[in-house]
Order: C-alpha cells, then sequence, then structure tokens
C-alpha cells in the first residue's frame, strides 16, 4: 500500500471550521445515518485495484476542464466545470472549493486534487445534478465515490463527520485482532491522513490520503497513467 504522504511540498492547513467544512461534516453525518456496507478495512484494501482503476479513469474528464491543457484546472477552468455540469453555485462557493482542493496552493487543481474534487461534488450536491454529471462521464464513477464514502463512514465510529486517532486504530484492531503491530499500523495510516495534524481527519483530509494509498500521486504525468 502506498507510503506516507508527507514527501514533496507541505500541504497547507485547513482553515478551522470553514463553511466548507462544515457543509462536509453535516453531509457526512447525514450520510452516516444509512449506515455502512463496509466491514473491514481489510474489505477496503481488497478493492484498492479496482477503485485505483476507476479513479484513473478521471483523467479523460480532467482533460476536458483542462481547457489550456496545462495539466492545472485554475478557478475559472472550475467555474466552467460547474456550468458544464449545470451545479448552481455562487462565486464564493467554487471559490472556497477551488481552495480546499488546491491543498498546495499552486493555484491550479492538479490529477489527484481533482479527483478529490469529484467526490466533494458527489458527497455535497443534490441528487438532481446526477444527469448532468452522467452527460460527462461522471455517471459510472458515482459507485466508486460511494464506497469512498462508505469506507470513511465505517473509519467514522461515533459518526460526528471526523476520524480521530482512537477510531482508526479501531477499525484496524478489527481487522487485525490479536496482531501486535494493528496499533502502529493504526496510527500510521491516522498521520498520513491527518494534513493539518490537529487530531481530526475531514472527508478531504481521507480522500487526498486515499489517492496516495492507491497509487494516485501528484506528480505523476500522463504516461504513467498506462502503467499498471
Amino acid at each position: 500500500m502506498g507510503g506516507v504522504v508527507g514527501h514533496g511540498d507541505s500541504p497547507r492547513n485547513s482553515s478551522p471550521a470553514s463553511k466548507l467544512e462544515k457543509k462536509m461534516v453535516e453531509a457526512m453525518q447525514q450520510r452516516a445515518q444509512l449506515g455502512t456496507s463496509v466491514k473491514s478495512f481489510n474489505s477496503v484494501i481488497m478493492k484498492f485495484p479496482k477503485i485505483d482503476e476507476s479513479l484513473r479513469n478521471c483523467r479523460t474528464i480532467f482533460q476536458q476542464f483542462d481547457e489550456d491543457s496545462n495539466g492545472e484546472i485554475d478557478q475559472q477552468e472550475l467555474k466552467h466545470c460547474f456550468q458544464k455540469l449545470d451545479i448552481e453555485s455562487t462565486d464564493e462557493e467554487i471559490k472556497d472549493l477551488f481552495e480546499a482542493c488546491d491543498i498546495y496552493e499552486h493555484m491550479g487543481m492538479k490529477f489527484n486534487e481533482f479527483i478529490v474534487f469529484l467526490c466533494l461534488v458527489y458527497l455535497l450536491n443534490d441528487p438532481a445534478v446526477s444527469e448532468a454529471r452522467k452527460r460527462m462521464g461522471l455517471g459510472q464513477l458515482e459507485p466508486t465515490f460511494e464506497t469512498l464514502v462508505e469506507s470513511f463512514v465505517f473509519l467514522d465510529k461515533n459518526k460526528d463527520g471526523y476520524v480521530s486517532k482512537s477510531e482508526m486504530i479501531q477499525a484496524i484492531n478489527e481487522t487485525s485482532a490479536g496482531e501486535r503491530s494493528s496499533g502502529r499500523i493504526g496510527v500510521k495510516r491516522f498521520e498520513e491522513m491527518d494534513w493539518d495534524k490537529n487530531g481530526t481527519v475531514t472527508f478531504k483530509e481521507f480522500l487526498f490520503a486515499f489517492t496516495r494509498w492507491v497509487g494516485i500521486d501528484d506528480n505523476e504525468d500522463e504516461d504513467e497513467d498506462d502503467v499498471e
């Protein structure tokens, strides 16, 4: 499984309790009421290859929105993306989402950041926009996004919209009962997710860590997409 996410640039610390974070937490709390089909962290790990393949298929969608083909989606291109998806959002909401996903502050959304953006849109938006998403080729990705949401719900034992270190250790212990290394593995996985080092993990932080776990790096180029 993928390495620690600490190489390269240091990601920006999240601003506490931003509007977007509150929306994510509320949406995840509501989603948690429906439960999850995930029974163990190992069952998530077993899905890594299929999830990796599905997420890499986002490349063609990314290229549609990268209008100047510079390998990044800027804020104006993201606004066009919302228009194409028929998602009604204010300029402030688009700016907040862009800044949340532009975690390295490059002023451009790279491929792995775009994947996080798509999954957040899936979580936060009303099902009424699903037809527009399908026209853009996103419909086939929704089962993958749902798997990611369910995985987070599984980790979030107290259903407060965040994952704590103790919850991550508990999830690993449930999978690796009796193994002496399970606690260390849980701590390592939590540290890979907790990018702002505040002791709790949001769904956004979970998604960024997950793209690394399945092997999608922020610095990979298109030539690597065909490599198994």
